[in-house]
């Protein structure tokens, strides 16, 4: 690994208009990290990487690379691009564990931080380095959100997240599990209890339901369910999977790994929406593929699906008459999710869009003064990185909120 880390760090160009760093969502300095690593400085290269993204270690390995900054490598025009996540994983993993985070002396605020998922992570490490006391709410037992329980374990080792808590409370953050915000305790007993500011990063966790006949049955899941404790479902010997995105490629993955003979992902467009990598790993792993198939209703015995037709361009054209009825010992639906209402509900004056996402401003700031939230419970479902460059811009506005409460 670190001999081929080195031969990609070798092939980077250094060029003076990196146009990897452009294509990188949190603008990550790809050139001088690996600069820094070549000039036998991994210590500057892995601060350098923090400093800029306190979740690089995570985002080395399931960032959508090839559509980001690898992606956008001069190199790749014509040829392979350097592999940065390599490099940064190399660099970020090697370091983590020894690196200190300089926090500034306590300035007696409290932060409530809802939710331990990237965004909440993110937040709480940016302000307790400015001298804030931040205690993290989450109603899982254990930190991550979406990383711990909506990311199998071959793509992301759990054992790096213990390693991120064990970071947080090494500064100082307070966590309370199993405390779901909207429930016993409210946010406004978050107010009453001195909080200067809160923040909402909690994810979405509610299934988008197909509203077809038969998804109450017992054979029928729901992906985001399925992939938080993969081992508590027996699912027989033949799954399909509704829906072609990427958590649908980690649904029929994680479903192979645990002995099904017969995966098969089903779309009604004639593409996977995952990314190449995903897909391509999906199909090595012995996943099927069929495309063009609507669902129709779901059986005790599997899917019935309609036929889609499309014209040479791709259009759309109409449907085949007869219906196909799939055996599959088990359903599960994978067509993104949304947030869960409870914590809205609950607070007043806390507004949401229509398809639940919590209303904010370009920083976070939501339609309760020093209420901020940032995250998929904002963008709805997104990447991990995009979560964490906006989570960037909302710590900003909170603890400038927060000093201008100083000044009143």
């Amino acid at each position: 690994m670190a001999v081929h880390v080195i031969d990609e760090a070798n092939r980077c160009l250094n060029c003076k208009k990196p146009l990897c760093r452009q294509g990188c969502p949190i603008n990550t300095p790809i050139p001088q990290m690996i600069q820094a690593f070549k000039g036998g400085d991994l210590n500057a290269a892995g601060e350098m990487l923090f400093e800029n993204n306190s979740l690089s270690l995570v985002c080395s390995l399931v960032c959508n690379h090839e559509k980001q900054c690898e992606g956008h490598c001069i190199l790749g025009k014509k040829g392979q691009s350097v592999h940065i996540s390599s490099i940064e994983n190399y660099i970020s993993d090697t370091i983590f564990d020894k690196l200190k985070i300089e926090c500034k002396p306590k300035n007696g605020k409290k932060v409530a931080v809802i939710g331990a998922g990237p965004a909440g992570i993110t937040i709480s490490i940016l302000l307790t380095k400015e001298g804030y006391s931040v205690t993290i709410f989450d109603a899982k037992d254990k930190v991550g959100g979406v990383l711990q329980y909506g990311i199998p374990e071959f793509r992301l080792p759990k054992s790096i997240l213990e390693r991120y808590k064990k970071k947080l409370v090494g500064i100082g953050v307070k966590i309370r599990p199993n405390t779901a915000i909207g429930t016993a305790l409210e946010i406004k007993d978050l107010v009453r209890d001195g909080y200067q500011s809160i923040f909402i990063g909690t994810g979405v966790w509610r299934p988008k339901t197909l509203g077809v006949k038969g998804e109450s049955l017992g054979n029928v899941h729901y992906a985001i369910d399925y992939l938080a404790n993969p081992d508590a479902y027996d699912l027989g010997e033949s799954v399909a999977v509704i829906g072609m995105g990427n958590s649908a490629m980690d649904v029929a993955r994680t479903v192979i790994r645990h002995g099904a003979r017969k995966v098969t992902l089903y779309a009604r467009g004639l593409h996977s929406n995952a990314s190449d990598h995903e897909t391509a790993y999906a199909k090595i792993d012995g996943a099927n593929f069929q495309y063009g198939k609507q669902i129709y209703e779901i059986t005790d015995d599997g899917p019935v699906f309609e036929t889609v037709l499309y014209d040479e361009e791709g259009k759309q054209i109409g449907m085949e008459e007869e219906r196909e009825q799939v055996y599959a010992d088990s359903t599960i639906i994978s067509i993104s999710q949304g947030p869960k209402s409870k914590l809205i509900s609950t607070t007043e004056g806390l507004k949401a869009s229509e398809n639940g996402l919590l209303v904010t401003d370009e920083e976070g700031r939501t339609t309760i003064p020093g209420v901020f939230a940032s995250g998929d419970v904002v963008m709805g479902a997104r990447t991990v990185v995009e979560a964490v460059a906006y989570s960037k811009r909302v710590a900003q506005a909170m603890d400038e909120y927060m000093k201008s409460k100083d000044e009143q």
